[in-house]
C-alpha cells in the first residue's frame, strides 16, 4: 500500500495523472407502452387494426366451420364408404387442414404487418420526441421501463409524461 502511494506521487509530480473534472450525467427513463397507448393516432389505430382482424377471424371462423363439418359428414358416412372413398375423403380433410393451417399463418403474418403499416408512424413520432427532449434536457440516456430492464427508478427521472405532451403538440400542428 506504502508503495502504490509512493508511484502515485511521483505521477501527480511529473505531469503522469491528469486532472478529471467531475461531469454530472443527466438519466431518464419513459414508459413506452404508456405512450403507445396514450399517443394521438393509437387508439384510432388500435380500431383500425381490431377491424381487419374482425375480418380476419371470420374468414378462419369459416374455414374451421367447414372443415368441422367435412370430418363430421365423414364420420357419419365412414362405415359405409369403401376403402378407397375413405381414402380419398381422409385425403381431403388433410388437405383442407392444410389449406386451414396455412391460411392461418398467412393471416398471422398479415397481421404482424398490418399491425407495423398501423404503428410505425406513432413509433417515429415517439422517436422524434423522445430525441427532442433528450437533446433539450442534455440526458446522457433515456431508458425504457416497458422493456423490464429497469428495476427501481426515482420517479422524478420519468420523461413519459413529456413524450405524450410533445407528441400531442406534434398531432396538434398536424392538424
Amino acid at each position: 500500500m506504502h508503495r502504490l502511494s509512493f508511484v502515485l506521487a511521483g505521477m501527480l509530480l511529473f505531469g503522469g495523472v491528469q486532472t478529471v473534472e467531475a461531469q454530472t450525467v443527466r438519466v431518464g427513463y419513459i414508459d413506452s407502452q404508456v405512450i403507445l397507448s396514450e399517443a394521438p393516432g393509437a387508439l384510432e389505430a388500435q380500431q383500425e387494426f381490431d377491424r381487419d382482424m374482425e375480418r380476419y377471424r371470420g374468414e378462419i371462423q369459416r374455414m374451421g366451420e367447414d372443415l368441422e363439418r367435412l370430418i363430421g359428414n365423414y364420420q357419419q358416412q365412414e362405415r359405409t364408404l369403401s376403402p378407397e372413398a375413405r381414402e380419398a375423403r381422409q385425403n381431403e380433410i388433410r388437405m383442407k387442414e392444410m389449406e386451414y393451417q396455412q391460411r392461418v399463418d398467412e393471416m398471422e403474418m398479415e397481421a404482424a404487418q398490418r399491425r407495423q403499416v398501423l404503428v410505425e408512424p406513432i413509433l417515429e413520432r415517439m422517436s422524434q420526441a423522445i430525441e427532442t427532449i433528450r437533446a433539450e434536457g442534455e440526458y446522457a440516456v433515456i431508458f425504457d421501463t416497458a422493456s423490464r430492464a429497469i428495476v427501481a427508478a426515482d420517479p422524478q427521472l420519468d420523461l413519459t409524461g413529456e413524450v405524450i405532451r410533445r407528441l400531442q403538440q406534434m398531432a396538434g400542428r398536424e392538424n
